[in-house]
């Protein structure tokens, strides 16, 4: 299993665990500016029974048809068609190799064409709903590519026990989870807006607890960066005793929530997976590059206005039915897909939409970025030796310094910019 980031490891290593829970998991991660720490693996909780951190083109000079049965690639798309070119030139000519499976992390709201097309090439691409599985192959068959890959199941996260409302359980107070997101919304005005509506709503139930869900600690990356970390901005705020910042995993998180808030995080389909009372808030509005549009429909809109009166939204079974969040056997048709491509006596070979030929002018930089020369070969013909520890932890000093002084940098001159589109 290959992965980018922490929340790609829990889907890809997740994934793995749907088609077989019993296979050996080989973990690799790609290294780079997301690569998750190991404490954020260590919160995920899912054990690997080996684990390493390599560059893209290390990843391709270890993987051959006799180390493993199937790649779950659970990365961005760009490294996905690095990684499939790679492949395809790596086990050319060869009678056997293993089985490709990719497909999204969380809900699918914004770069639907690009995103796919970069992962057109694998054997199996994922659609975590019936609703993504239909608009899937509706972008494939616009451009001519099979659609026989796409199958359709669930993201491989749902689970857990289902919401037992507050009453039943008379040891914790009724609680109410605001899951943030590293990117929506990314401005500073708009993260202060909910977290004042979030402390604000501990003031006026102060018989509530209040907890606000982060994704990572101080200097650790997740596949977003955050530029203004929530951690910073609530402790100006002056919150109340019953509001708290938690971390860990989110299923531990849902087993004590009884109303769950967030702008459109992932987090809103486990919390309705159970059952839980899920609130996808309104306050900045309904926007695409919020991804909140993608609850339209759902029955859980509201503001933090609403949820401070006590309203308390309650999901359209329809909708959750057709988003994958209460399907029945969601990960039957995976795994069947799984056996009757590992049964065949040979695979076809890898074929990526992208090409030198269809897209001359975007592929070449897709491959590059990743170490890749324009026939996915390692540039210079051999794998990047591995710097070392010590040269490594330097190398990373140097970037993390670079970026911060570039943020810094931002920062100082953006109100200068604003006063300029003004003028």
């Amino acid at each position: 299993m290959i992965a980018d980031s922490d929340t790609r490891w829990k889907w890809g290593a997740l994934t793995a665990r749907r088609i077989d829970p019993d296979a050996r998991l080989d973990a690799r991660l790609l290294r780079g500016r997301a690569t998750p720490t190991p404490r954020q693996l260590a919160e995920l909780g899912i054990p690997a029974d080996s684990m390493a951190e390599l560059t893209a083109a290390e990843m391709l000079a270890g993987i051959d048809e006799e180390s493993c049965d199937v790649v779950v690639v659970s990365c961005v798309g760009g490294t996905v068609q690095a990684l499939l070119h790679g492949f395809a030139r790596a086990w050319q000519g060869r009678p056997r190799r293993p089985l490709v499976v990719t497909g999204y992390v969380g809900v699918v709201y914004e770069k639907l064409a690009d995103g796919l097309l970069l992962r057109a090439g694998a054997d199996v691409v994922l659609a975590n709903s019936a609703d993504d599985a239909r608009r899937f192959r509706d972008v494939y068959e616009g451009v001519g590519h099979p659609t026989v890959s796409i199958v359709e199941t669930a993201l491989p996260f749902l689970g857990g026990e289902p919401y037992r409302p507050h009453g039943a359980d008379t040891e914790r107070p009724f609680t109410v989870t605001f899951a943030v997101q590293p990117s929506a919304p990314e401005g500073r005005a708009d993260r202060i807006h909910l977290l004042r509506r979030t402390v604000d709503h501990a003031r006026q139930h102060p018989e509530r607890a209040v907890l606000v869900k982060l994704r990572s600690k101080p200097g650790e990356h997740t596949t977003h960066i955050e530029e203004h970390p929530y951690q910073k901005l609530v402790a100006a705020l002056d919150p109340p005793d019953n509001l708290s910042l938690v971390y860990g995993n989110m299923a531990e998180v849902l087993d004590r929530t009884d109303l769950l808030v967030t702008v459109s995080s992932t987090a809103a389909l486990e919390s309705l997976h159970r059952g839980i009372p899920t609130a996808v808030l309104t306050d900045l509005g309904i926007r695409e590059s919020l991804g909140n549009h993608h609850f339209l429909g759902s029955g859980c809109f509201a503001s933090w206005d609403e949820l401070d009166d006590g309203y308390v939204p309650r999901a359209h079974p329809d909708w959750t039915a057709a988003h994958g969040v209460a399907a029945l056997a969601p990960y039957a048709a995976l795994r069947a897909r799984v056996q009757s491509l590992l049964a065949e006596p040979e695979l076809p070979r890898i074929a990526p939409y992208y090409t030198l030929r269809t897209a001359p002018g975007y592929l070449p930089g897709v491959l590059a970025r990743h170490g890749l020369d324009p026939k996915g070969e390692p540039a210079g013909g051999l794998a990047p030796r591995d710097p070392g520890p010590v040269r490594r932890a330097v190398r990373d000093f140097v970037r993390n310094s670079a970026r911060t002084a570039y943020r810094q940098g931002v920062q100082r001159v953006a109100p200068t910019i604003r006063r300029w589109g003004q003028l």
